[in-house]
């Protein structure tokens, strides 16, 4: 695949992985946006800062985050990103849609045969 395709597909379907990944994890407990980098390439994914910290302020204007900053920390405190009761319910959702397609596509089974 060539890097045109490669970002691509990253806009197109990996940041919405990405995504899951950083609220499965915040559902643990708080993430930070060095550590979600190297999470995310701890699983083969090529993520950069330019790329995380938009994506977390994303989550965090939806309502699916929320963002504590220690106010003595200056301009560079480093931002800690907790799950909120709505970005619950969207990873309880994603856990449900992420089931029936892995069943799906990698497991091969159609749910109208499985009624």
């Amino acid at each position: 695949m060539n890097s045109f395709d490669m970002k691509a597909l990253q806009r197109e379907i990996l940041l919405g992985f990405w995504k899951v990944h950083v609220l499965h994890h915040a559902s643990e407990r708080p993430v930070i946006g060095q550590w979600m980098i190297q999470e995310l390439r701890r699983h083969g994914y090529d993520v950069s800062p330019g790329t995380i910290y938009p994506l977390l302020a994303r989550m965090e204007e939806r309502g699916w985050l929320k963002c504590t900053t220690d106010p003595d920390g200056g301009l560079r405190a480093r931002k800690e990103y907790s799950m909120t009761r709505k970005g619950q319910e969207v990873l309880d959702l994603l856990r449900k849609q992420a089931e029936e397609l892995y069943r799906e596509v990698v497991l091969g089974e159609d749910e109208k045969e499985t009624e």
